[in-house]
């Protein structure tokens, strides 16, 4: 499966193999000790992953539950008549299909992937950044792409990465996405990272986003055996970013969210810390109160936080 995809998750391989986590886990370091692969937290790599970087057709099988129920509470973030940005990513090509049913939006991409998930879209218009074609992801990206987004000022930026860690922020492993994802985040008040839990605790070589610039990540549930995740979401939350988690399965104490399937607590410090400054004559953008905020306490309020993940795993 390696071979095939370039990557996958351990949560993937216990269900096709249909064993435990633990036991694949096992099997996964044993196939490391022959040079076969590399492990990376969650899952496992083709040898000298942490410089390589798989193309679309490889992401597009890995973690696709996890990605559909990221996508889903992401969406219940957007609010009508909205101007957002959107990075490159399987994960924000499943928000941009979401997307498509929010009246009048407006969402500036370099993704060809999310132009043409909401290219039927009537009541969403689509801007595209120019740029060269990046093949392995389907992204503008070069002084072009970034170029066409100076100026640019939108409520917030919706982005992936290869990796994701506390002390870092996100990163990627190619260097032209990076400068562009960057010149995406720069232009939004607020900045929304979307990541499944294969790629927390994970670095790469181009940060994207410092931990310090995060508004709010959006993950799935870690393993249950996959106390690394619990620590390093702890540790995000503890660095002021707002982490929302969806579960695939229901479990207890988690809210239903109002996108789909899955389901989410909201977990933050105290009090969350604005990340970007309000841009003149865009009302909120990026204090308390302002459109993410109430995005994130609609419905039920959760006053969980991410350390109550950590009895579940004993």
């Amino acid at each position: 499966m390696v071979r095939a995809n370039g990557a996958v998750s351990l949560r993937e391989l216990a269900r096709v193999v249909q064993t435990s986590e633990v036991t694949v886990r096992r099997d996964v370091r044993a196939l490391e000790a022959e040079g076969l692969l590399d492990r990376r937290h969650g899952g496992a790599v083709l040898p000298g992953g942490f410089t390589r970087e798989s193309g679309f057709p490889q992401k597009s099988h890995l973690a696709t539950a996890e990605k559909t129920a990221i996508a889903d509470l992401a969406a219940g973030l957007v609010q009508e008549g909205e101007a957002i940005v959107v990075g490159a990513g399987t994960t924000t090509q499943e928000l941009a299909r979401r997307l498509a049913r929010v009246p009048g939006l407006t969402v500036v991409t370099n993704s060809l992937l999310v132009a043409q998930a909401l290219a039927h879209a009537n009541r969403v218009e689509v801007v595209m950044t120019g740029g060269t074609l990046r093949g392995s992801n389907y992204a503008l990206v070069g002084s072009g792409a970034e170029q066409s987004l100076q100026g640019l000022r939108v409520s917030r930026a919706f982005i992936s990465g290869a990796g994701l860690t506390a002390e870092r922020g996100l990163s990627t492993s190619n260097m032209l996405s990076a400068s562009v994802d960057r010149a995406l985040v720069e232009a939004a008040a607020e900045v929304v990272v979307l990541a499944d839990h294969t790629k927390l605790g994970t670095d790469t070589m181009f940060q994207t986003v410092p931990t310090d610039v995060i508004t709010h990540l959006v993950t799935d549930e870690p393993p249950l055996a996959d106390d690394r995740s619990a620590t390093e979401l702890q540790a995000l939350a503890d660095r002021g970013v707002q982490v929302t988690v969806a579960s695939l399965n229901g479990v207890e104490n988690l809210q239903a969210s109002g996108g789909g399937g899955g389901r989410r607590r909201d977990l933050s410090p105290p009090l969350p810390v604005p990340r970007r400054h309000p841009h003149p004559g865009q009302p909120g953008g990026g204090m308390p109160g302002g459109p993410l905020r109430s995005a994130q306490l609609s419905g039920e309020a959760s006053a969980a936080r991410i350390a109550d993940l950590a009895p579940r795993r004993r």
